[in-house]
């Protein structure tokens, strides 16, 4: 399980989130916010309903530790000025989905390449300490446009450190899949699509990663702190097949299989074959070494990590660890969405109790 660890390193600091009026976003401002560390959050987003929206959550006490920017991650001038003082900075903008990206490919471009790009010329210009990119399993062997402008996206990120010169910025790189039910994915899609008495499925053999928005937070919180840089962090998170997943919502429904759809995978791999030998695994995760570590030696060796045996490869399908059923119920069942109470209330299912620790920082 991933715990959050302590967050004093934040103390007293100033964070900017790129993309955080997203569910991460929130999340990560939330988690800040609670630890009382009277460290500012800055979101920067280009959506000025979505910051409305996302200051009504909040109270006016904790308003105060908060900035909402607007700005593009293209609009390298803007992220310039935004990133003055900031000492940690999580790049989550993108544009995700992967039927846009095939009809819009330059936009996607802009936004995920060059305003990566900014992100990484910025930071370093302003001095900032540590920077964690997201990324996606969609991002290892790439089928789409948004995969491969996301593995454009690791790779400039991590090649961002050998040219810092003398200044302390540092990058690294999170990866991992699905988050249980963001939006525009499956779960709130079977939840809705359950009284039709039909689920489409793409097909009977796919399998998933899984991971909770808690754990997301939390990995991506740990990494800011215990990065050294050019590292790609990949969480130990549990597998599950898809047709187990529509079984848990709705037992009932009759399944239709409507084949896997163009730019989509049979099963998600986070780690491929090619990466396997530069990776070193540890109890909760896996880091993707740099191919070319300009800058500095292995230090990961020396925190217990051991080298993947050839050959190794991390996919949804050859996982270790895999999701039982009462676990994604009572996931399910903690969703902040209408559908999920109603189907958890139904149920008589309880949600997931969270994790020990996640607000504690124990």
């Amino acid at each position: 399980m991933i715990r959050l660890g302590s967050l004093e390193f934040l103390r007293d600091s100033r964070v900017l989130i790129t993309g955080g009026t997203g569910s991460l976003g929130k999340k990560l401002t939330r988690l800040i916010l609670d630890h009382r560390l009277e460290a500012t959050v800055i979101i920067f987003s280009r959506d000025e309903f979505k910051q409305f929206q996302m200051r009504q959550t909040f109270s006016r006490d904790e308003l105060q530790r908060i900035r909402f920017i607007l700005g593009d991650v293209r609009d390298g001038d803007r992220l310039r000025r935004a990133m003055e003082g900031v000492e940690y900075v999580i790049h989550a903008a993108a544009l995700k989905q992967v039927p846009a990206a095939e009809y819009n490919p330059f936009e996607f471009v802009k936004t995920n390449i060059i305003g990566a790009a900014n992100v990484i010329n910025c930071a370093i210009d302003n001095r900032v300490r540590h920077v964690v990119a997201l990324s996606t399993d969609k991002a290892a062997n790439p089928v789409n446009l948004y995969g491969a402008t996301k593995l454009c996206s690791d790779k400039l990120f991590v090649a961002g450190n050998s040219y810092v010169g003398e200044r302390p910025t540092r990058f690294s790189v999170v990866r991992y899949g699905n988050v249980v039910g963001s939006r525009g994915s499956v779960i709130p899609f079977f939840l809705r699509q359950r009284r039709s008495g039909v689920l489409p499925i793409t097909d009977n053999r796919m399998t998933r990663f899984w991971i909770t928005l808690d754990q997301g937070a939390s990995l991506v919180l740990n990494v800011l702190r215990d990065m050294k840089g050019g590292e790609i962090w990949v969480p130990k998170i549990p597998s599950m097949r898809i047709v187990d997943l529509a079984r848990v919502i709705a037992p009932r429904c009759r399944h239709e299989i409507v084949g896997i759809r163009p730019g989509e995978k049979l099963h998600e791999v986070m780690i491929p074959v090619d990466d396997g030998r530069q990776t070193l695994e540890f109890s909760d995760h896996f880091i993707i070494r740099p191919s070319f570590p300009w800058w500095g030696d292995d230090w990961h060796l020396d925190r217990g990590g051991r080298a993947c045996p050839d050959g190794f490869y991390y996919g949804s399908d050859n996982n270790s660890r895999w999701l039982r059923e009462d676990e994604l119920a009572r996931m399910i069942a903690g969703l902040d969405l209408p559908e999920a109470r109603e189907w958890a209330a139904e149920r008589g299912i309880h949600p997931e109790p969270e994790p020990e620790g996640l607000r504690s920082g124990e």
